[in-house]
């Protein structure tokens, strides 16, 4: 493959440290890379010097001849006054860019929704990122430097970009770069991960999950350095082994040393243990919506939600910017009363929500850490049974990844990670039985990521979780719910079933297409028009098939079960044998998967 960009011993310093000492990497056609790391190791400032946007204090950045280059900045700048749709295509003409098939997939796949004549600064911050998006995608670029291009999307938004970015150039042409905390991100895009730490860049081979695998590997082999990481990474390579087996199954590297420090780890959570305790804490009822719907004068945001939380519940909510995700929170912490139907709390229900503001610490502010935790519990619980461990604050703060300097830094000057962190432990330390998190992932990056989904792990209650980040909400909760046409939907099938659903809201939408003068809208894509209603005897034929569906979808996974149960008696040193047996879980596995797309048609059918 071409060489496109080369960095040569590059030397950078902050006033405070050395950020890179020595660095040297290269950028060849077909390179999709993903940067990782500790926020403020240098992931941005690695990517804007390789961009050209950022001089290193020692060292060079080449580029081949010609090479164009286009760049995302973690701030959207545009000129005052600015509209959408100059932003996005400046002067062209109208029959230019609407005759181009990449500029009309962006436009449609980003900012369809936006009035073409909007000034941006009348925009939210997450209309204003798609419009930066769109503008830079409609470019002709052969590298692409994306920093947190994730920020302010919704799971649309991100598988949307996903998918853009995978077909944007053919095999072994182009390369990106992306520097982004969102690990479905890296794993759907990336074909190599660069991990950024201690002054150095490590290449890895693989997404997020192939990076994980060998991060464990590297740590086992030094397993006197960073115990405490590497317990971390091996926890999390068990949820990635179990729960996602297809991102596994491409690295091409040996991972049979990592499979052996997996060999005994238990389920990432006790779900039995934590119910118990959640009962206990909770008693039978937490919080009850009955026909429950809500409304601002002639405006309904939600109607007819029925919903009962049981105890120990870990549910995660899906839905577009205003389609009411915030209300039905509210609902359930007591903020936000119905306007028809009723919400029935049990006695002990104690709710907590971490908000995306800071409210908890701003009367904290000029404290220290240490003296803003000591005033709270003297110890915390976490695990159950067996299992439970009494930690101090300090000890919780530790977990979370602060360090013992950190404990005399005011709350003021703390980053906003580190604050976000600070804002969790405040809350559970406050001892809540129902926990809401509205966006918890803002400000972390990937190894806090994980060192919170830890914590939540061990937290026996009710978890409502509302998140853009699609891997941290299918990694602590346990099924998924969505709004849509203003009514709460079970999603047996997780997310990909919310976009599912979505895109066939949007195909049943039958809109002609329009495009005054002057370029005043964008091209809207063609919709199909919905699906005429089953007859009698097809409502019938379907029913009979879906029940079909969901019992063969329970044999398998009776047998996966069972199939995974008779790993733990087998010889754990007999490899052969050990992947003879995974394949057949594999297959098993690959065919709920087949019968659960079957399932999702069948239930669209008949919901017709």
């Amino acid at each position: 493959m071409a060489h496109l960009l080369g960095a040569e011993a590059l030397h950078l310093e902050v006033p405070t440290k050395t950020v890179f000492d020595s660095v040297t990497l290269g950028v060849a056609e077909g390179d999709r890379i993903g940067i990782v790391g500790r926020n403020g190791d240098g992931k941005s400032s690695l990517l804007m010097m390789l961009a050209g946007r950022r001089e290193p204090d020692g060292g060079q950045v080449t580029v081949r001849s010609g090479t164009t280059i286009g760049v995302l900045d973690q701030a959207d700048v545009f000129d005052a006054g600015e509209t959408v749709g100059h932003a996005i295509v400046g002067e062209r003409p109208e029959y230019e860019w609407a005759g181009d098939p990449r500029t009309r997939d962006v436009i449609a796949g980003l900012v369809g929704d936006l009035d073409w004549e909007a000034p941006l600064d009348a925009l939210s911050g997450g209309q204003r990122r798609r419009v930066a998006l769109a503008r830079l995608l409609v470019g002709d670029y052969e590298i692409l430097f994306l920093d947190e291009p994730t920020n302010h999307l919704d799971v649309e938004g991100i598988a949307w970009l996903a998918d853009h970015l995978k077909r944007r150039w053919p095999r072994d042409q182009g390369a990106l770069l992306v520097v982004t905390h969102d690990r479905w991100f890296l794993d759907e895009v990336c074909t190599a991960t660069w991990e950024v730490h201690d002054r150095i860049v490590e290449p890895f081979e693989g997404g997020y999950a192939a990076y994980i695998l060998q991060r464990v590997e590297r740590d086992r082999q030094a397993a006197a350095i960073e115990q405490k990481r590497q317990n971390l990474a091996r926890k999390e390579l068990a949820w990635l082994r179990r729960g996602a087996p297809a991102r596994t199954s491409k690295p091409k590297f040996r991972i049979d040393a990592a499979n052996e420090l997996i060999a005994d780890v238990p389920e990432i959570r006790d779900r039995v243990s934590l119910q118990s305790m959640a009962v206990q804490r909770l008693g039978k009822e937490v919080v009850n919506l009955h026909d429950a719907g809500v409304s601002y004068g002639d405006r309904m945001i939600l109607e007819d939600v029925e919903w009962l939380l049981a105890p120990g519940e870990r549910t995660g909510i899906l839905g577009v910017n205003g389609a009411g995700k915030s209300t039905l929170l509210g609902l359930i912490s007591g903020d936000v009363e119905p306007t028809s139907g009723r919400v029935k709390r049990g006695k002990t229900v104690k709710v907590a929500t971490l908000t995306q503001r800071l409210d908890e610490l701003e009367e904290h502010l000029n404290e220290p850490v240490r003296v803003v935790i000591a005033r709270l519990r003297t110890s915390f619980t976490v695990g159950s049974g067996s299992k439970a461990q009494e930690l101090t604050p300090g000890q919780m703060l530790e977990r979370m990844g602060f360090t013992s300097a950190q404990l005399s830094t005011p709350v003021k000057d703390l980053s906003g990670g580190q604050k976000r962190r600070l804002q969790l432990l405040l809350i559970l330390l406050d001892q809540p039985n129902v926990l809401i998190l509205d966006e918890p992932t803002n400000d972390l990056d990937t190894d806090m990521l994980a060192a919170m989904e830890d914590l939540l792990d061990s937290w026996p209650g009710t978890l409502i979780v509302v998140s853009h980040d699609r891997y941290f909400l299918e990694r602590v909760t346990d099924q998924q719910y969505a709004i849509l046409d203003r009514r709460l939907r079970h999603l047996p099938g997780g997310v990909d079933q919310y976009l599912e659903l979505r895109a066939a809201q949007d195909r049943a939408r039958s809109s002609a297409p329009t495009s005054s003068a002057g370029g005043a809208s964008p091209p809207e894509p063609v919709r199909g028009q919905e699906a005429p209603a089953l007859s009698g005897a097809e409502r019938r034929a379907a029913e009979k098939e879906l029940s079909a569906v969901e019992r063969k979808m329970e044999r398998l996974q009776a047998d996966i079960a069972k199939s995974r149960d008779g790993l733990a008696d087998l010889d754990q040193t007999d490899y052969q044998l050990l992947n003879v047996e995974m394949a057949k879980i594999t297959a098993f596995e690959d065919e709920v998967a087949q019968l659960e797309e079957r399932w999702l048609e069948l239930g669209e059918q008949l919901d017709s």
